[in-house]
């Protein structure tokens, strides 16, 4: 289970792939750990008041169970798919079946799915459905340069940690904890240059618990501001990750080309030859997505004028990274 170099990757060592499973195990361990320790606080005796000022219902806490047992086998079969794609290169089509089957599963069952101003089940399910499939494959995308995906992921769970808080939702909170704790554990081993790489076993998860967390932390506060617009901050906080999946696809498309096959036209990858280190060509966009999520926190709490300041300042931003990535190129012609 290794990285071999190849003329449609970045990389020119032989790098292990096994940090998708550390990655994995890591989530399931502590999440599980976690339940358990939640059912112990709220067994009436001892601890029971941790939850009464945790303001936690044992009832609404048996139905997140549920729904977690469900989370945990979705992430599962992408685990698998991920790590079999891993050891045998698997066909893009199969990969995406089974994506979508997991994605309406855990849509469905699991209750991971959109529902503001929406109340027919079935179409909030396909909706959430394909919002966790593009999100699965964004971040696979993004996987393309040593500490990028993992970096990107922590940063944007950490924003959703901070809503979650906000809207005092404990569960959805507890979720993003673990995560970003994982993804910077693992971190210390990938970021440049990379000791070990997560693989599609990592990145199919990584992007599954993303896409989860933008879909259960609640942005619609109708006491607070009574605004619908932010409903609209995952968009805002996943600025990067889909700029890069669109652009990447446009231009293989645009060449006649797959998407899906990979090569090395990654904006991570137009950057960095643009003179930029791999370092540098990371947290330059640590900090991109940093700029777009910071904003996005405050969506619920400011009017129209204040919101349409926050999506402008996400189009600067990307703006600023399509710049940066033909500007040299245009310099050098002109030489």
């Amino acid at each position: 289970m290794v990285a071999h170099p190849a003329a449609d990757r970045y990389h020119r060592t032989i790098i292990p792939l096994g940090g998708g499973i550390a990655i994995f195990t890591t989530l399931v361990f502590f999440i599980v750990a976690g339940a358990a320790a939640m059912k112990l606080v709220l067994v009436p005796g001892r601890f029971a008041w941790l939850a009464e000022r945790a303001n936690i219902d044992p009832a609404d806490f048996s139905g997140k169970v549920s729904q977690l047992s469900v989370m945990l086998l979705a992430v599962f079969a992408l685990f698998a798919l991920g790590l079999w794609d891993d050891i045998r290169r698997l066909g893009p089509f199969f990969k995406l079946a089974v994506q979508f089957a997991v994605a309406i599963i855990a849509a469905a069952f699991a209750d991971i799915r959109v529902e503001f101003f929406i109340e027919n089940g079935m179409i909030t399910s396909l909706f959430s459905a394909f919002w966790i499939v593009l999100i699965v494959n964004a971040f696979n995308f993004l996987d393309n340069m040593d500490g990028l995906s993992a970096g990107i992921a922590a940063i944007a769970g950490s924003i959703l940690f901070t809503a979650a808080a906000m809207s005092g939702q404990i569960f959805v909170g507890g979720l993003a904890i673990v995560f970003v704790g994982a993804l910077l554990g693992f971190l210390i081993f990938n970021f440049p240059p990379a000791k070990i790489f997560m693989g599609d076993a990592g990145s199919m998860v990584v992007g599954f618990f993303v896409a989860m967390l933008t879909l259960r932390t609640t942005y619609y506060h109708e006491a607070l501001s009574g605004r619908w617009y932010p409903v609209l901050m995952p968009l805002v906080v996943m600025a990067v990750p889909l700029y890069d999946f669109l652009s990447v696809t446009i231009l293989r498309i645009s060449q006649g080309r797959s998407p899906f096959v990979g090569d090395t036209q990654h904006f991570s990858h137009r950057l960095r030859k643009r003179g930029l280190s791999d370092t540098q060509t990371v947290l330059t966009l640590y900090l991109a997505t940093l700029c777009t999520g910071l904003g996005a926190i405050f969506l619920y709490q400011v009017n129209l004028a204040g919101a349409i300041l926050i999506f402008v300042q996400t189009v600067m931003v990307l703006s600023i990274i399509a710049i940066l990535e033909t500007t040299v190129s245009n310099e050098r012609k002109v030489d």
